[in-house]
């Protein structure tokens, strides 16, 4: 149902949203048009997302301003069906925008897309007919008929891959029994720091182990940067030690120093970015490992909008719910093969098959590229031996 409001009309119409929320943004006092069902489904998506709130950045449109816009004074904005808006979870921060479509679709919208390249904003409405899924930052025509598929996401709550990270701190590894344990993929640390003789002492023998008996791998260098040029070292000798190798998984930038983080949020972040840029640069795809609390205080927006997210969060259950690709969930794992405790991981992304799609991390581009997956929720049941670890998550 359609309904008209007068432009002043405060009428709250959910619990989560008022009137003057969707009046036109063209200055001019007139009446507002609304579809109810557009409400409803807004509210279902704020509670899908559990959201601390939903902003609604356009909703109904004059003719005039949807003209002024770029519009032709005529689509869904102009008859109150629709509504650009921007979620944000718990944690303050912007929900990826990939989540909001592949949520937008289950919930119903009848017209869904992305707005912007940092995945912040998403048009949602509640047309008839046709669906149309699109993604503006192409053009303004249907790119897809499934919003999962389009962003290469799986819609079942399984992980893909469980996995591992190593360094040199737990020693000589036998990869075949840690396969046969039924570890799927690795993590490795190549070094840390600005030097060459940083390298960890046990990366080499760790990629041709776990190559030798198939274990996709990825790598990643611990970070002891306090400035730009400081990252650029390091990101150039990460860039020499991992020179002639592939890597099915992503390559990462560890930082988690307490002096780093002393230096705040904004030139933390610089510092993430000139690392990232570089070695994404060279071919590689990139990623950042954090734990879930310097993710959310010193990691900006853009970062984990634009790169892969590797958290951590050692607990049953995670209250992270920002995206993220893989989640180390424990560092007192014990796997076959391996001395002492070992770093356990979850995957919920086909990095090796994006990976080499993209012709990334050491692979030609033999095939078709195909668009990065990203993120949706997913509540999650695993169970790793006799542990059982639960989370709502929000996979990227």
């Amino acid at each position: 149902m359609i309904k008209k409001f007068e432009s002043g009309d405060k009428s709250q119409l959910s619990p989560h949203f008022n009137v003057q929320e969707f009046r036109c943004k063209c200055g001019k006092e007139h009446e507002i048009l609304l579809s109810m069902e557009l409400v409803d489904k807004l509210e279902k998506l704020y509670s899908a997302l559990n959201c601390s709130k939903i902003i609604v950045t356009s909703g109904y449109r004059c003719t005039a301003h949807d003209k002024n816009l770029g519009g032709n004074g005529s689509r869904q904005h102009t008859k109150g069906t629709a509504a650009d808006i921007c979620c944000y979870g718990q944690d303050g921060q912007p929900i990826s925008n990939k989540i909001v479509c592949c949520t937008a679709q289950d919930i119903g919208f009848g017209g869904i897309a992305n707005i912007d390249t940092s995945y912040q904003y998403t048009h949602v409405d509640v047309r008839t007919g046709s669906k149309w899924y699109g993604d503006e930052t192409k053009d303004n025509s249907a790119v897809t008929s499934d919003f999962y598929s389009y962003f290469g996401v799986s819609k079942n709550n399984e992980p893909l891959m469980k996995g591992i990270d190593v360094s040199v701190h737990n020693g000589d590894i036998d990869w075949q029994k840690v396969k046969n344990a039924g570890v799927q993929f690795a993590i490795l640390r190549a070094g840390y720091g600005r030097e060459l003789s940083q390298k960890d002492k046990k990366f080499e023998n760790n990629y041709a182990g776990a190559k030798a008996v198939g274990i996709p791998v990825g790598a990643y260098w611990y970070s002891y940067a306090m400035s730009e040029d400081e990252a650029r070292l390091e990101a150039n000798v990460f860039l020499s030690v991992i020179k002639g190798k592939q890597f099915e998984m992503p390559v990462y930038f560890d930082l988690e120093e307490k002096k780093q983080f002393a230096l705040g949020k904004e030139k933390v972040s610089t510092i993430m970015r000139v690392f990232l840029e570089k070695v994404e640069k060279a071919g590689y795809f990139v990623g950042l490992y954090g734990s879930a609390s310097s993710l959310k205080t010193h990691t900006a927006v853009d970062i984990k909008s634009r790169y892969t997210i590797w958290m951590a969060h050692w607990a049953e259950q995670t209250n992270y719910n920002g995206a993220y690709g893989i989640w180390q969930y424990s560092n007192k794992g014990k796997v076959d093969g391996i001395s002492g405790n070992v770093d356990l991981d979850i995957c919920y992304k086909d990095f090796p098959t994006i990976i080499r799609n993209k012709g990334l991390n050491g692979y030609g581009k033999e095939q078709i590229s195909t668009p990065e997956p990203d993120s949706t929720t997913a509540n999650v049941t695993v169970k790793i031996g006799n542990e059982t670890y639960k989370g709502t998550l929000i996979k990227s």
